[in-house]
């Protein structure tokens, strides 16, 4: 027997009071199933449990980046948040005909994902602590990677593929993953990608040198899309000849017939066939000159070129929940489709929103000698599970309401009972949102929940929720019981009390170092951007690189002398100063309105030089823009100039 949630035992209890029959999708909730063959481990949940439970979160524009370039039906989306609950979201939106391709059709035409391999642990402390890690490590990326697989399936359109790319440590569990949640006869292609990555390995190791990575290619049915005159290769000498390209980005030769000029394309002329094994594209290495996004585990524009033209059609939607540098969405753009990028790091985000407004300076897909040339197309940034409550509360009455609603799970069902209007349900149950703003000065105390039961107790069930800022609040407890009515109170923005959704409650993380920028994370419920205290010295130095004293160069120094995070929390965070530092952002050039990242300080490497950051002073042009990042996702932002940073006398 499988657990029910409390909604689900109220609903069957009153069915079989009353003698009614159970509604078909109770029976996998009630009696157990197996399937002919399935990986087993710890903590596994059911399909039907991972779908049901994720919780969704509202999408808070933070910004809308406009251009001449625009898509009439459709606006591109950069979402910082949790992806687990962000795909939950794009679930619901899909369900509600708001996820479309350029030809009418719903759903995700190709998702593509880079997740974590969940390596970052295996090279830390003794060999037993190693095995013990190993054990936890991995059940709990497995199941970390399930869930999303799970709603990323539903996602697709008919027609749609999956492209997911690991390397050799987890690919074989993965595979059987996969199998499970697509289906074996839905795999397609195991592509290996030798990429020739041997760096950091000795020469006298004592095992063969590592060389390629693994992509598995699933489809949604037995006919997705796939462009297979896309797939041919061509030696240098042909693809020279084919000097021109069209508008739709394909490479073509003139040549005249009676006189009149024709088009003989590449694509149809006849190429060696690419197999599964690919070893015509390079890997990025970090001391790569040529390199234009610096950021870990970034893969090169024609991998991304390769099966984004494969599995799409232009104006079909591709999406990418673990984004990192925004290479999905960046090739995406640039051959014409519609995309959606997503992920939980800061660092991140401001790399994939740089990237993409300064796309025409990036290369050509077709010739990588020119640049590409065009502007982006308008996109929007959006806060999933991170809010600004300040934005918040400026929202008109009836937006608010939506939202505070969408952020606790519940259904938007306005109905009246007792005289009283309530505004939705959770579950079987009533829940009421607080117009806070229609009653200023007035308390939601015991006083309150008295005369909500003199309305309501005989009328309703067992439970009753009631939606309000924790500021309107005026007792501690999560619920006040009323001849065994439960009332509770949600409050905006504490997180989501453990007793309605059975499991705990953690925050994002950002890094603290390059090495763990991908590490796994995994966040349930949401909060409330709480500005970091921030207390600095600001000075110009002589440079203490022994090698550009005699340049006469000056550094600007920022001296970090306090910083704190501001948690909100029904369990009390205790940090002590410094600790909740993730990283030191900087956009030297900065134009007042749109943060362009330069360059980043991780807190590992600030803690080993006494939390001073320190940067040539001829970087700064006019103002710069330093952000202090914790490991909750919060900013604290500064607009300095160079006249602002204090002259001190050089050490």
């Amino acid at each position: 027997m499988y657990r029910l949630s409390d909604e689900q035992i109220e609903r069957v209890t009153a069915l079989l009071k009353e003698g009614k029959p159970l509604p078909e999708d109770y029976k996998t909730a009630l009696f157990e199933t197996k399937k002919e063959y399935e990986l087993v481990y710890a903590d596994k949940a059911r399909e039907e449990d991972i779908l049901a439970d994720t919780m969704a979160v509202p999408l808070q524009m933070v910004k809308a980046f406009q251009s001449g370039n625009t898509d009439a039906d459709w606006t591109n989306m950069l979402i910082f948040g949790d992806n687990l609950q962000v795909l939950k979201s794009l679930l619901q939106m899909n369900q509600n005909g708001k996820l479309k391709n350029a030809d009418g059709t719903s759903g995700i035409r190709l998702i593509y994902i880079d997740p974590p391999f969940a390596t970052q642990q295996d090279f830390r402390g003794s060999q037993d602590q190693k095995a013990y890690q190993d054990k936890i490590t991995g059940a709990k990326f497995l199941e970390f990677l399930r869930k999303r697989l799970v709603i990323l399936r539903e996602l697709l359109s008919d027609d749609g593929s999956i492209y997911l790319h690991l390397d050799y440590k987890k690919a074989h569990y993965v595979k059987l993953l996969m199998d499970e949640v697509f289906g074996e006869e839905r795999f397609r292609n195991e592509i290996v990608w030798s990429n020739e990555s041997v760096s950091g390995y000795k020469s006298q190791a004592q095992k063969f040198i590592r060389g390629h990575e693994v992509i598995f290619y699933y489809a949604k049915s037995d006919s997705p899309v796939f462009n297979k005159e896309f797939l041919q290769q061509y030696s240098e000498a042909t693809i020279r000849r084919y000097d021109k390209v069209d508008k739709e980005g394909r490479r073509y030769k003139s040549y005249f017939d009676n006189g009149e000029e024709r088009r003989q394309y590449l694509d149809g002329s006849k190429g060696k066939p690419i197999a599964d094994v690919w070893t015509d594209i390079p890997s990025f290495q970090t001391t790569n000159a040529s390199r234009e996004h610096v950021y870990p585990t970034q893969k090169p524009d024609p991998l991304l070129e390769r099966i984004v033209k494969a599995s799409s059609n232009p104006g079909d939607l591709v999406l990418d929940c673990f984004a990192g540098s925004g290479t999905t969405a960046a090739v995406a753009e640039k051959l014409g489709r519609r995309w959606i990028g997503v992920d939980c790091g800061k660092l991140a985000i401001y790399t994939m929103q740089k990237r993409l407004l300064r796309i025409a300076e990036s290369k050509s897909l077709d010739d990588p000698k020119k640049k590409y040339g065009k502007a982006c197309t308008s996109f929007a940034l959006y806060n999933a599970g991170l809010y600004d409550l300040k934005a918040l509360k400026g929202l008109p009455w009836e937006r608010y309401r939506q939202f505070a609603l969408t952020l606790f799970q519940c259904r938007d069902e306005p109905h009246t009972i007792g005289g009283l209007t309530l505004d939705g349900h959770l579950g079987e149950a009533s829940v009421m949102v607080f117009n806070y703003q229609k009653h200023e000065n007035a308390m939601v105390d015991r006083t309150f929940v008295e005369q909500l039961h003199t309305a309501l107790g005989k009328k309703i069930r067992s439970r009753f929720f009631l939606i309000a800022p924790a500021g309107s609040v005026a007792f501690l407890e999560d619920y006040i019981e009323l001849d065994g009515v439960k009332y509770y109170i949600l409050r905006i923005p504490y997180s989501i009390i453990e007793e309605i959704h059975n499991r705990g409650f953690s925050k994002l993380k950002q890094p603290v170092s390059e090495s763990d920028v991908n590490d796994t994370v995994d966040a349930v419920g949401f909060d409330f951007v709480q500005t970091p205290t921030v207390d600095c010295t600001y000075a110009i130095e002589k440079v203490k690189d022994p090698d550009l004293l005699n340049q006469g160069t000056k550094e600007c120094v920022i001296g970090i002398k306090t910083f704190e995070s501001k948690v909100i929390s029904k369990k009390p965070i205790t940090l002590a100063n410094l600790e909740s530092l993730s990283m030191v952002m900087l956009d030297y050039d900065f134009d007042g309105e749109v943060f362009d990242l330069d360059d980043v300080f991780y807190a590992e490497d600030l803690e080993k030089n006494g939390y001073e950051v320190r940067f040539p002073a001829d970087k700064i042009d006019r103002q710069c823009v330093i952000i202090y990042l914790d490991i909750f996702g919060n900013e604290k932002r500064e607009i300095k100039r160079l006249s602002d940073f204090a002259k001190s006398k050089g050490k």
